[in-house]
């Protein structure tokens, strides 16, 4: 799957990652819920370092699809929140 974080560029990532992704998306979900802004930020940069440390980045004149656009580390709580899906940031 081809990831994108805004502002960053883009990556790919084997399918068999997400359970690790996943985890991480669902304990930012609950700090969204609860207004932990602290752990919301503590969160983030740990699901957006996973996919930078797990994929496997793309050259930047490369125009692949993205799959999946994540925020950018900097993004507010409001920011990420428009962009979520019933799943969260990632799917399944």
């Amino acid at each position: 799957m081809i990831v994108r974080i805004m502002g960053e560029g883009q990556v790919k990532l084997d399918d068999s990652h997400f359970i690790e992704l996943n985890k991480l998306d669902d304990e930012l979900l609950e700090e969204m819920d609860s207004g932990d802004t602290g752990g919301f930020r503590r969160t983030l940069g740990a699901l957006l370092e996973a996919v930078r440390r797990l994929g496997t980045p793309l050259p930047d004149e490369s125009l692949e699809p993205s799959e999946l656009i994540l925020p950018p580390p900097d993004a507010t709580l409001e920011e990420v929140r428009e962009m979520l899906s019933d799943d969260g940031l990632i799917p399944g």
